[in-house]
């Protein structure tokens, strides 16, 4: 039996008791939790610049901003989720009436990872309570300040057998994997994602995991190439690269390529100053070991721009190389970090099978004016989401469900998405029993020919 088997039935228990269905019940928790955020907004920005050295722009927009927003809009269409839906119901079963209820699966394990370590955290959270789901939040142990912070947090405003924060490492989260909870989702990489379900297969436990991969990041002869340039600086190097959907790497028309990087590096220097690897805004590598992994990659290609680190504080300026192939070591994982792998093609049917020859990614981005291109690309490469003419954005809508497609991950979230990736739905069939189709029934006269016609 697992160590924390115990708070797993704790929480069962008070899910059985039914209170966590109730809708005034989950719109309270959700006020809870939003005064929670506003009331500590402080301390999390201080607990954001301890284990990351996040600026107080970027923690409050890629973590607590986004999360109220994402708090506001589910108070707002809660009431409308939560209630059954009607749906057709064919002729055959004439005088029925079918439904459909969104149930809450019980009690749902969260693990978190370290890049967005509050909002990754909150955000599936929200999902969980909106659909009215007990929780346990397993927050990452690279950043102890933020999941600090955030057991605290979360101790004093919720009951234990509701709402939990257990902290540690790797023994801990398997500990909580053999606790037959009913839900897990999981974000974080490839490799721990395949250990995540091969755990939940023991218990047939159903599981979102929102992973990874390298995202192309596709730049066309005809794209507007400064604001591309902006905006893939921005997306790219944003928390240090450390995004799971940030570009991976550049695929860039050889016609443009040379002026394409140049504008880049010219949008790195206006976004993030001359030398952000010595100043105090730019975030920093997570551990020292991703430190080293992410240095050994300037040496697979010629520096563009970029490339000065700072080992002290693990910092990595934002970095562009090219000379590099798809037999890189670059080119082998996730780059997740400040350093962008730059490819050149000349059709755009290279481009279609080179990153069609590999796992199908998280992320795509491609920054073109033709509608054809735009429509080609679209309708040739499988991919989680993205953007057409922006990078990372299309997280930031409610309305989009943001998740992967093979290896990079199974199921979504945001917004509604995060209300039914939490919930069950249960079918129903209201029958009338004022009369009765008696062809259905193989005793019937003709019952064969009959049923045939009906059907």
């Amino acid at each position: 039996m697992s160590t924390y088997s115990g708070l797993v039935e704790r929480q069962k228990a008070f899910f059985s008791k039914g209170k966590t269905k109730d809708i005034h019940f989950r719109k309270e928790a959700l006020s809870k939790l939003r005064s929670l955020i506003k009331r500590h907004e402080r301390e999390l920005m201080d607990a954001l610049k301890r284990d990351l050295n996040k600026s107080e722009f970027e923690a409050y927009l890629t973590e607590i901003g986004v999360v109220l927003s994402e708090l506001n809009f589910t108070e707002k269409h809660l009431g409308k989720w939560t209630k059954p839906r009607k749906v057709k119901s064919t002729v055959t079963m004439a005088g029925s009436k079918s439904y459909i209820y969104p149930e809450p699966y019980g009690v749902a394990l969260i693990i978190s990872p370290w890049n967005y370590p509050f909002q990754l955290a909150i955000a599936p959270l929200i999902g969980a309570i909106a659909a009215g789901n007990c929780a346990i939040l397993k927050p990452s142990e690279l950043t102890p300040a933020t999941s600090g912070l955030l057991a605290e947090m979360v101790g004093k405003t919720f009951s234990e057998d509701y709402i939990a924060v257990v902290e540690g490492g790797a023994e801990t989260s398997q500990g909580l994997l053999d606790s037959n909870v009913d839900y897990i989702f999981f974000t974080g990489s490839v490799p721990v994602g395949k250990i995540i379900m091969e755990a939940a297969a023991k218990n047939l436990t159903p599981v979102t995991l929102e992973l990874g991969g390298k995202s192309p990041c596709i730049v066309h002869s005809d794209a507007n190439l400064e604001l591309a340039a902006k905006r893939i600086a921005w997306g790219k190097y944003i928390n240090a690269g450390q995004t799971c959907v940030a570009p991976d790497y550049l695929y860039v028309e050889k016609s443009i390529k040379d002026k394409f990087i140049r504008l880049l590096g010219e949008a790195v220097s206006t976004i993030y100053g001359l030398a952000p690897q010595e100043g105090d805004t730019f975030t920093r590598i997570v551990s020292k070991r991703h430190f080293d992994r992410l240095g050994s990659f300037l040496t697979n290609g010629r520096v563009l721009f970029g490339g000065r680190q700072n080992p002290e504080q693990l910092l990595i300026e934002p970095t562009a190389i090219d000379n590099v192939d798809w037999d890189s070591p670059v080119m082998q994982e996730e780059v997740f970090g400040p350093i962008l792998p730059v490819l050149e093609y000349d059709s755009l049917s290279e481009v279609v099978t080179k990153v069609n020859d590999r796992a199908k990614p998280l992320a795509l981005y491609l920054f073109s004016e033709s509608k054809e291109v735009q429509k080609e690309i679209l309708a040739k490469i499988s991919f989680g989401g993205g953007c057409i003419n922006d990078t990372v954005m299309h997280l930031a809508s409610p309305y989009l469900p943001f998740g992967g497609v093979g290896e990079s991950g199974i199921g979504a979230y945001h917004g509604k998405g995060s209300f039914d990736v939490f919930s069950h739905e249960k079918s129903i069939m209201k029958q009338t029993t004022k009369f009765d189709l008696p062809f259905r029934y193989q005793h019937t006269k003709d019952a064969l020919r009959k049923i045939k016609l009906f059907l």
